[in-house]
């Protein structure tokens, strides 16, 4: 996986991928190609067998810078060519889809995903890591949902996820409409993220530890469950129970099943997986 430009992409341990950001002189700040790249990295990865879960990082001193400001001004020449006002909102349009795209493809990606949040994470930042199944951060941590500060409101994930992760509307709106940092011993705090590491090598260590635990299990299994979990945040209930019932009327014949349940009952070693 050599053929990124801006993400760097490792294997450090059995079933365990490394997707870091790799633009560290740019603080990481998202240009065209990135989002372009995190689209089809994750879509990868959502059909690699190798894969069962994926640590998502960031180069340098600084986790994400939000987008490059060159891509904004790229954005506003393209709109230049035309002056006829449905024919500039069509190139927007498309543009703000196809960068949605790119954080979509992260949720909808069936691996769990466990963001390592070090240094500066910053508009587009806080839309990426809020499509994460897991956020852990270091001390040296700060988040800013700054979109307001530039005139416009978050549109590729923030407003749409972030609130389903706090637990507290009137934050969310608070740090929404001010643009304040967010800072890590607050994110912990409100549930954003589940652990607070002392720097980035522990922060590093806790992920790949947690990875490791979460590879261990059967990819079935944990595929399934963050199918449904995902599902479940935006339908009811009946709803849910409905879609979950239709995959384990399939995953309760699987193998995994078997073979954890027979390593349960007999209390010997635990069970190997096979690739899924």
């Amino acid at each position: 996986m050599d053929k990124y430009e801006t993400l760097k992409i490792s294997v450090p341990k059995e079933f365990i991928y490394m997707v870091q950001m790799n633009r560290p002189e740019k603080l990481n700040s998202l240009n065209h190609t990135m989002w372009k790249e995190f689209t089809a990295c994750f879509n990868e990865l959502a059909i690699e067998p190798e894969c069962r879960v994926i640590i998502l990082s960031g180069a340098g001193k600084a986790f994400c810078a939000g987008i490059d400001v060159k891509g904004i001004m790229n954005i506003g020449q393209e709109l230049a060519e035309h002056e006829d006002i449905a024919r500039k909102c069509k190139v927007l349009h498309l543009k703000i889809k196809e960068y949605q795209e790119s954080f979509n493809a992260i949720e909808k990606c069936p691996k769990p995903v466990i963001a390592a949040v070090h240094g500066a994470c910053v508009g587009a930042g806080v839309d990426m890591i809020s499509a994460a199944d897991i956020r852990y951060c270091s001390t040296d941590a700060w988040f800013q949902i700054k979109e307001v500060d530039v005139g416009m409101a978050a549109d590729v994930g923030t407003l749409q996820r972030f609130p389903k992760i706090l637990g507290s509307d009137s934050l969310v709106r608070e740090l929404v409409y001010t643009g304040r940092k967010f800072l890590a011993a607050e994110a912990l705090q409100h549930g954003f993220v589940s652990r607070l590491l002392d720097d980035q090598e522990s922060l590093l260590n806790s992920s790949m530890t947690l990875a490791e635990e979460i590879a261990s299990k059967s990819p079935v299994a944990v595929q399934v469950s963050k199918l449904s979990l995902t599902y479940s945040r935006d339908h009811t209930v009946q709803e849910s129970l409905d879609h979950i019932a239709l995959y384990n009327q399939a995953m309760l014949q699987s193998e995994d099943f078997i073979n954890a349940a027979i390593a349960q009952a007999t209390k010997g070693d635990p069970p190997l997986f096979a690739k899924l």
